[in-house]
C-alpha cells in the first residue's frame, strides 16, 4: 500500500491534461462540444488563453478556455464568500438545579428563548447536589416544564439523559 501524499489534488491546465479527449467550454460559456485535447490547446493558444480543467471526474473531463490567473481569484473568491455566508451554531447552556424558584425559572427560560431566536442551540441542565440526586424525577419535571414552556419555538434534538449528577437535554430553534 502506498503512503498518501500531502500534495492537493491541483488544477491541471494546458500541457498537463493527459486525458485524450475533453468536452470544452469558452469563455462566454458556450459549449463547442467534444474535442481532441490537443485541438482544444491549439484553441486555447490561438485566443491567448489558457485550457483549464473545470470537472477531472466526468466523462470526458470538462475543460474550459479562459485565463488560469483569472479563473484562480474567481474561484478563490467564490470560497470566501461561501465561508463568509456559513452561520455559525454554538451550543449554549443553562444550567439550575431541581429546587429552583418560580421566577428563576422563568428568567432561564427567556435567556434561552433569547438563544433559541438567535439560531443556536441550548443545552438545559439540571445539577443535582449532594442528596438531590435520590430525586431524579424533580430534575425531570423541570426539565419538562422547560421544554413545555419553549414548544412554540423550539424542537428537542437529544432527549433527556443523566449523567452521573448531570440531567440534561438539547433543544434548537424550529
Amino acid at each position: 500500500m502506498q503512503p498518501k501524499s500531502n500534495i492537493p489534488n491541483r488544477i491541471r491546465i494546458n500541457y498537463h491534461i493527459k486525458v485524450p479527449q475533453v468536452r470544452v467550454v469558452l469563455e462566454d460559456g458556450t459549449s463547442p462540444g467534444i474535442m481532441q485535447t490537443y485541438q482544444a490547446l491549439q484553441m486555447a493558444k490561438d485566443v491567448g488563453l489558457d485550457l483549464v480543467e473545470i470537472n477531472p471526474k466526468s466523462s470526458p473531463p470538462i475543460c474550459k478556455i479562459t485565463d488560469y490567473g483569472k479563473y484562480k481569484y474567481d474561484e478563490k473568491k467564490k470560497a470566501v464568500a461561501a465561508k463568509k455566508n456559513q452561520k455559525i451554531v454554538e451550543l449554549k447552556e443553562i444550567t439550575f438545579r431541581p429546587n429552583i424558584d418560580e421566577n428563576d425559572l422563568n428568567h432561564k427560560i427567556s435567556q434561552a428563548k433569547e438563544f433559541l431566536l438567535d439560531g443556536n442551540k441550548v443545552q438545559v441542565t439540571v445539577r443535582f447536589m449532594g442528596r438531590e440526586i435520590t430525586h431524579p424525577e424533580l430534575g425531570k419535571e423541570k426539565l419538562d416544564f422547560f421544554v413545555k414552556s419553549l414548544t412554540g419555538v423550539s424542537i428537542v434534538v437529544t432527549s433527556t439523559v443523566l449523567e452521573g449528577k448531570r440531567m440534561s437535554i438539547i433543544i434548537s430553534s424550529k
